[in-house]
């Protein structure tokens, strides 16, 4: 299925006994394992309502999973009018919006694709609300646009980056991105190889923040977000270290009046799956 993003580009593990270790780049590391509960931990018992199914970083948005009201980003800004915010890139037009949090990691990664000589970066589309993308459907039809809500347009966390040289199919920018952007939080949503999982043909200027570490694992393992998930399911709990950084990730199939455990002295991150699971991000 090809999108809108495409036009606007052409315009402008077993504990301790397996441990998997792959260098991605130089000086990167990822180690994945099974996870092992550590004597010191002290976890308390959070309650998990029905609405945080839909909300997070790491909501499954497709055609059979669409956004509910509540996956909307509360932090969306315009970033025409947050100039702090855009350093380094430039803007299609005045109507660009986006997750306060993904522009800030979108920013820190357009600094390191800087350092390395790749500095032509343009947002083309970010957030669009539901009227918007309504709209976009009706006008540009099925081979342009996804229907209202099921874009991951629709929640804030995704954006169409190109390069004000050429498409992103051949631009620097595009290759950086495919190669560095996991290392920032983000994800290629449609790579080329994985059509038949997502429904969606390859984007290359497509990017989705998900956070790390969970985007260093889906590098390390090249899994696209429907893939990550079902291997979350199916480990429910696993220790992460990406450059001598620690997480644990877990993940509880939801039912109602549930509570976790969540850790009292270390700081967490709690995701939705957009189904029936939430997943708990512990920093060690």
């Amino acid at each position: 299925m090809k999108k809108w993003g495409f036009l606007l580009l052409l315009t402008g593990c077993l504990v301790f006994v397996i441990v998997e270790r792959v260098p991605f780049f130089h000086q990167h590391e990822v180690e994945i394992q099974q996870y092992e509960q550590g004597a010191s931990e002290r976890v308390e018992q959070k309650e998990i309502r029905k609405e945080q199914l839909y909300q997070g970083n790491l909501i499954l948005v497709n055609a059979e999973y669409p956004v509910q009201q509540e996956g909307v980003r509360s932090d969306i800004v315009n970033l025409y009018e947050a100039r702090e915010l855009t350093k380094g890139y430039t803007l299609l037009n005045s109507g660009i919006y986006l997750s306060t949090e993904v522009a800030l990691a979108f920013s820190e990664m357009v600094a390191a694709a800087e350092q390395d000589g790749v500095q032509h970066f343009v947002i083309n589309s970010g957030f669009r609300d539901f009227e918007e993308q309504g709209e976009l459907y009706q006008t540009r039809g099925a081979d342009y646009a996804l229907p209202a809500g099921y874009s991951e347009h629709n929640v804030g966390v995704a954006l169409d980056v190109g390069s004000t040289e050429t498409t992103m199919y051949e631009a620097d920018e595009g290759i950086w991105i495919e190669e560095n952007a996991w290392k920032y939080g983000f994800i290629l949503r449609y790579p080329k190889d994985k059509t038949e999982i997502t429904g969606i043909e390859y984007e290359p200027w497509h990017i989705r923040y998900v956070g790390l570490p969970h985007s260093a694992v889906m590098k390390e393992k090249n899994f696209v977000l429907e893939e990550y998930l079902a291997y979350l399911k199916e480990e429910e709990k696993i220790s992460i270290t990406v450059n001598g950084e620690s997480y644990t990730v877990a993940y509880y199939p939801y039912s109602e009046g549930m509570t976790i455990p969540v850790p009292d002295n270390h700081e967490y991150e709690l995701s939705g799956d957009n189904s029936d699971g939430v997943i708990v991000t512990v920093f060690e």
